[in-house]
Order: C-alpha cells, then structure tokens, then sequence
C-alpha cells in the first residue's frame, strides 16, 4: 500500500453519529503483539483521513496509522478484537464506516463514542412491508439502558429501538439503511457491536449516586 502523507484533520471531535458513509472492505489482516493490523479499502473516505485520525469501523473507534490512496491501515489492540466483533472478521468482511465528528458537521443520528459495551446475536429478521425487522440479544448489562424509541449503535449505525423483547430488543429498518449499511447481508447467527446511549449511563449515575457507583 503506498503511503500518502497526512496530518490530523483541524476541527474534528473523536465522537461519531451513527451515520455510516462507506461501506469498506478489509483487505489485508496480519498479527502484531497482542493485537492485529487491519488494511480497510474505503476509496471514498480516504482522501478524507489524516494520520492519527479517528474512524468508526463497525462502531469500533479506531486510529489511522498508515495512509494510502483508497486504503487505509488501522492497528487494534487484543482487548478490542476479544471484545468485539472485529477479532471474527477476516479479508473480504465488509464493515461500515464513519469519520469522527466534526465541529461543523450536522447531528445525524445521536452521540456515538466508538466505545462497544457488549456485543450482541441476530435472533431473528422479518419483513414487515418495506421494513426489516431484526431481534437482537444482548446482556442484561447493556439492555438496562435500551428503551423503546430510545437511541442504540449497533455495528456503528445509529438506530431506534423500536421494542424491547426479553433478554434483548427489536430494531426496524428501511430499505435505505439496508442499502447503505452492512445490514442488507445480516443473517440469523451474526455477532454486532452494540453501544448503548452514553446519556443513560450519566443518568443512571446521577440518580444512583457515587456511593452506590463505587460499590460494584
């Protein structure tokens, strides 16, 4: 991959939307210690990346450590593939891809930090008229803050949560986020990054205390 020299974008916050701009592809996975070095082709995002820049790679944050005209080289760390869905992918996976923020940019979708709480199972997909409708499980550690109507990021896309189901949630989609996203190719079985809405976190800190925050 030949490089492309690069400095950090001026203006940009390390915080996402949820709207996702590119669908990429990996094309390149190698080892480093206690982690992997992942080459994403992204061909109309690149140009936009500065070294050091943040992108949100299935709801993941991370970090452009290497530049090139239409790839970009990323470096995660072991927690985040052991944590996430990324440590199941290999070349050919298809990922959604989003920018961080800029000062500038428009609130799409709802804050997103790029910072996966847990990771989640498709129980199930429907059609419902134009609409797919996808069941995802997830632990009881996450579904305390999923609400209905509420806000979720799962594999990085901004969605609502339409109805909480037992021991997970139900999201609907239009066939515009199944065209833009990596959702038009989920299948039963499938694992997905999920981030619950950081807002419900400091609430429930405010209204439970520190006291309480610190004894678990």
């Amino acid at each position: 991959m030949a490089a492309r020299a690069g400095l950090r974008n001026d203006g940009t916050l390390k915080v996402f939307t949820g709207i996702v701009q590119e669908i990429g592809e990996i094309e390149e996975v190698a080892p480093v210690p206690n982690g992997a070095r992942l080459v994403i082709r992204m061909p109309r995002l690149a140009a936009e990346v500065g070294m050091g820049d943040s992108v949100s790679i299935n709801g993941i944050c991370l970090t452009a450590v290497e530049l090139g005209a239409e790839r970009i080289a990323f470096e995660a760390m072991g927690e985040t593939l052991a944590r996430t869905s990324l440590g199941g992918l290999g070349v050919g996976s298809q990922v959604n891809l989003e920018p961080a923020l800029r000062a500038s940019d428009r609130m799409g979708g709802h804050v997103v930090q790029g910072h996966v709480d847990a990771t989640g199972v498709v129980d199930g997909i429907r059609a419902d008229g134009i609409a797919r409708v996808i069941t995802i499980s997830a632990p009881e550690g996450l579904t305390r803050y999923v609400v209905e109507k509420g806000s979720i990021a799962v594999n990085g896309v901004s969605l609502t949560v339409s109805q909480v189901v037992p021991g997970g949630f139900e999201i609907w989609l239009i066939p515009h986020t199944c065209d833009v996203t990596t959702f038009g190719t989920l299948a039963v079985g499938d694992l997905v990054n999920l981030e619950a809405d950081v807002l419900a976190k400091y609430v429930e800190k405010l209204v439970r205390g520190p006291l309480d925050a610190a004894a678990e």
